[in-house]
């Protein structure tokens, strides 16, 4: 009932928005205003003529720009839409509105561009079109058949559109000379997310005279503000990728104007748009057969070597494990989108299929004190995404692991922007068999036995002014003996063309175990005994700030009398972030500051470090670009930075500086030097010593430090078509050990080594084979011993039988686990929401340890195998 009445509770938001909405005969008065504000605002861009000249110009921020950039484009009706075949020659593009005389910004500062482009705009009621003929030399043009998302590192063109007109956000759609698509949503200061996919139609011809690309974009793909006389921002580029990257765009670019949407145009006669709602609906089906290893005994009964039982282990051998093909299996899901205004939509799930087709990249696990973050990619989450971030990045969707339930509501109504979603998370709650099978763990987690999590987010900003914006953000995770509650306040402002700030403040409260470091069993008797079983005995259980688990075994006289670690109680915290960003084109700076206290928890986001404080500055110096020589530009910078705890005790020091140059024929080098001084306190791996207690988390000095000295660099390089590569090598002097898995924990210094060398080969245009290997290494100074030796392997292959069609090859290799993972896939994929795959998984290791006795096994053994094919199809009805 809970999950039904969280659903209900958004539909019945969204029905109350939906009859509040302001219909387009209601916008006269707000249109009038939108065309006062726009008149301010030209003034401002635009505060004076260019003196002498015929007048035709305009002051647009530094630079004189022709009258028709500097006002806002008037966007042509089609009578009858263009055929989307690539080809130019419809009658609809000889009325088009033509955009020409681009500006070369990058590597070049405003000057004349390698190659002319045009590009052709118009809508008609339903679809904006747009058009781009780029004029090249055939036989040097970059291009391939690859999959969605994947143009960059070849030529392509980009559009920008800024549908709500606030600049803070738009829509970044590119396009390679085939047609091939990428699109994503750029935010103001935190770049492109190209996870999100839209419905649009695209082609694209390679003709004697260079390349041509149409494009038709539905509206209901879109989310907009809807009216007569509304602005769009509005900005288009070509990439040249053999000429050093060079970026083309038909708006200047103003380095010492901070923003990038700021310093784009205008598109209006967007006045006959016909305002659809949209259902959209994707059943999706998956069946597999895995194959997996499993024990061949409970685990309770398995606690020494040399178990014996006359009928389920008469030979009395260790626990071995088997192979066992489970049933097939079928996961049915449905996910839904309803846009119930051009601006505001409503998405549902229920028993979605979550499954990833596209594994996490590999990453080094070894000596990792803190934890990984990894993107989000499942589709639901990503609609709307961008609202739902802040600096304390206080909601991290992939917590949410696998909801039976979710509902989100997205949108801007005005200067307002909002997010609500409500999930019902079963992942808490799902314990293997091991755990429900085990007398001394069972009395333990009974009480969470197929218990789910619920998640609830709420997010709301106004802007105010013409940059700047304040928001609410409030999250809540519950989950039995476990309820956290995060909520607080969070801004941008923006002083001047140079000068920007944001900030974010946010109280948590939490009732849940927290680790004691300074652990005393004095509790009472029943209170002792309820807090062991919310909480478990005999273990470390450490808090965020570590995700290191100490071995208890290091200290078995803590387990002999049922003690736990954690204390049961509520628990209060604040999470802080300020910054100052300045930017001009030869220098800028930059500072932050942040922290959280020892109770902040936040689980429904993502958390690196408690009872932590920081403060960290760069300074930045660039030379002038110089797109004909050796070396372009020079990019300058010096750092530092300190961390403390709110006990006021310094953990972290650091200074240091790295050049970064742009070079001929795509290559950047970067290379960074710097010292570091780190300080470690026992409590923050677990027991801290005391006078009733002689030992603690470490085996040693209960504190300790050192300063660190490191120097880095890697370069990367796209020289020719066909083949890009690139090397990384860093090495510390003194660099902290962490890896604490089989050993007690006893932090020391030693040196470390890392480097990392890749690279793309493309033999012919459907085929990318692609290689990556990483090094890591950490030889400790007191006692010469190799303390983790990691190399990385990932080998990957993708061959594109045509835009939608792919067959896909990965493998990787861990060394540290001895182990390998394989994938082979067969997709099709025509359209965001509409997929077919046909796919299987393998994991195996070689000469690597038994999972369940930690034994060393010989040659290979496999641990699990996957087959699998999952269906989906996008059913989508306007009305």
């Amino acid at each position: 009932m809970k999950k039904l009445f969280a659903l209900f509770t958004i539909l019945f938001f969204s029905i109350c928005i939906q009859a509040q909405t302001v219909t387009p005969t209601q916008t006269s008065t707000s249109t009038d205003k939108n065309k006062d504000d726009k008149k301010v605002e030209i003034a401002k861009n635009n505060p004076a003529e260019t003196p002498g000249g015929d007048g035709g110009t305009k002051k647009f921020g530094r630079f004189n720009v022709p009258r028709e950039k500097a006002e806002p484009i008037k966007i042509v009706k089609f009578a009858a839409p263009p055929v989307i075949d690539g080809k130019l020659d419809d009658e609809a593009w000889k009325n088009a509105q033509v955009l020409k005389d681009f500006y070369q910004t990058y590597p070049g500062d405003n000057i004349a561009p390698s190659k002319p482009t045009e590009v052709m705009l118009g809508y008609d009621e339903k679809n904006l079109y747009i058009a781009f003929r780029c004029f090249d030399e055939k036989d040097k043009i970059r291009a391939s058949v690859a999959k969605r998302d994947s143009v960059t590192g070849e030529d392509n063109v980009r559009v920008w559109l800024d549908t709500y007109n606030d600049q803070r956000r738009a829509y970044v759609l590119a396009f390679n000379p085939l047609g091939i698509q990428q699109d994503g949503i750029f935010t103001e200061g935190q770049g492109s997310d190209f996870s999100v996919d839209i419905v649009m139609e695209s082609k694209g011809v390679i003709e004697d005279w260079g390349w041509a690309v149409e494009v038709k974009i539905p509206f209901k793909s879109l989310r907009y503000a809807a009216g007569k006389g509304k602005l769009w921002g509005f900005n288009v580029a070509r990439n040249i990728d053999r000429f050093n990257d060079e970026m083309d765009q038909w708006l200047p670019d103003d380095r010492n104007i901070s923003g990038f949407l700021v310093k784009h145009g205008k598109l209006t006669g967007l006045d006959e748009i016909k305002t659809e709602r949209t259902l959209e609906i994707v059943p999706s089906i998956t069946v597999s057969e895995t194959g997996r290893r499993v024990r061949q005994f409970p685990r309770y009964l398995v606690n020494q070597v040399g178990y014996y039982d006359p009928v389920l282990n008469p030979t009395g051998l260790p626990e071995q494990g088997r192979f066992v093909n489970q049933p097939i299996k079928q996961d049915i899901g449905v996910t839904m989108k309803y846009t119930i205004t051009p601006n505001i939509t409503l998405d549902a799930a229920y028993n979605p299929d979550f499954a990833e087709i596209e594994a996490d990249a590999l990453v080094v696990t070894a000596n990792q004190r803190f934890p990984i973050f990894f993107q989000e990619k499942r589709p639901f989450f990503l609609e709307g995404a961008d609202i739902f971030n802040s600096p304390l990045q206080i909601f991290y969707s992939r917590n949410i692991v696998d909801p039976d339930i979710a509902a989100k509501l997205t949108g801007k109504v005005g200067k307002n922007s909002f997010g609500l979603l409500v999930a019902s998370d079963n992942a808490p709650g799902n314990y293997e068999e091991d755990d429900r099978n085990d007398p001394s763990v069972l009395p333990r987690i009974s009480e969470f036995v197929d218990k789910n999590s619920m998640f609830a987010v709420l997010r709301v900003k106004r802007d105010f002014g013409k940059n700047n914006n304040i928001g609410f953000f409030g999250t809540y995770r519950g989950f039995p003996e476990q309820k956290n509650l995060v909520g607080g306040f969070d801004g941008k402002f923006k002083f001047n063309d140079k000068l920007v700030s944001s900030f974010q403040v946010v109280g948590t409260h939490s009732r849940r175990c927290f680790f004691e470091a300074t652990f005393e069993p004095t509790l009472e008797p029943l209170q002792a005994q309820r807090n062991r079983e919310i909480c478990g005995t005999g273990t470390f259980t450490l808090s965020p700030v570590s995700p290191t688990n100490p071995n208890p075994s290091q200290n078995p006289s803590l387990n002999s009398n049922g003690a736990t670690f954690n204390k049961y109680r509520t628990g209060n915290g604040l999470g802080y972030y300020v910054n100052l960003d300045y930017t001009e084109k030869s220098r800028g700076w930059f500072i932050e500051a942040g922290g959280r206290s020892k109770d902040y928890r936040a689980d429904s986001g993502f958390t690196r470090r408690i009872n932590n404080n920081f403060i960290f500055g760069v300074n930045r110096f660039s030379t002038e670009p110089k797109p004909k020589n050796k070396i372009i530009q020079i990019d300058w910078r010096q750092f530092s930075g300190i961390n403390y705890d709110w006990k006021g005790r310094v953990t972290d020091l650091n200074f240091g500086t790295n050049f970064n140059f742009a070079l001929q024929r795509n290559t950047f080098l970067f290379v960074e030097t710097g010292i570091y001084k780190e300080k470690l306190f026992e409590e923050e791996f677990g027991l801290k010593r005391s006078p009733t207690r002689a030992f603690g988390a470490f085996s040693g000095d209960p504190t300790r430090s050192v300063w660190q000295h490191y120097v880095s660099g890697n370069i990367n390089t796209t020289p020719v078509k066909k083949l890009s590569f690139g090397m990384f090598l860093g090495h510390i002097i003194n660099a902290y050990d962490f890896d604490f898995a089989h050993r007690p924990q006893n932090p020391g210094p030693g040196r470390q080594f890392d480097a990392e060398i890749f690279g793309e080969y493309r033999p012919i245009d459907p085929l990318r084979v692609s290689l990556s290997y990483r090094k890591s290494r950490l030889v400790r100074n007191d006692n010469k011993v190799r303390t983790f030796d990691s190399d990385q392997i990932t080998a990957r292959s993708t061959y594109q039988f045509s835009r939608f069609t792919f067959a896909r090859f990965r493998l990787d290799y861990d060394s540290l686990n001895q182990n390998f993972a394989g994938q082979a896939l067969l997709g099709w994929n025509p359209s965001p929401g509409t997929a077919f795959y046909v796919g299987y998984n393998d994991n195996f290791n070689y000469n690597g340890f038994n999972p369940f006795t930690g034994n060393l096994e010989r040659n290979f053994e496999r641990n699990s195998r996957t087959f699998f094919i999952r269906a989906s199809y996008l059913f989508r009805k306007s009305f």
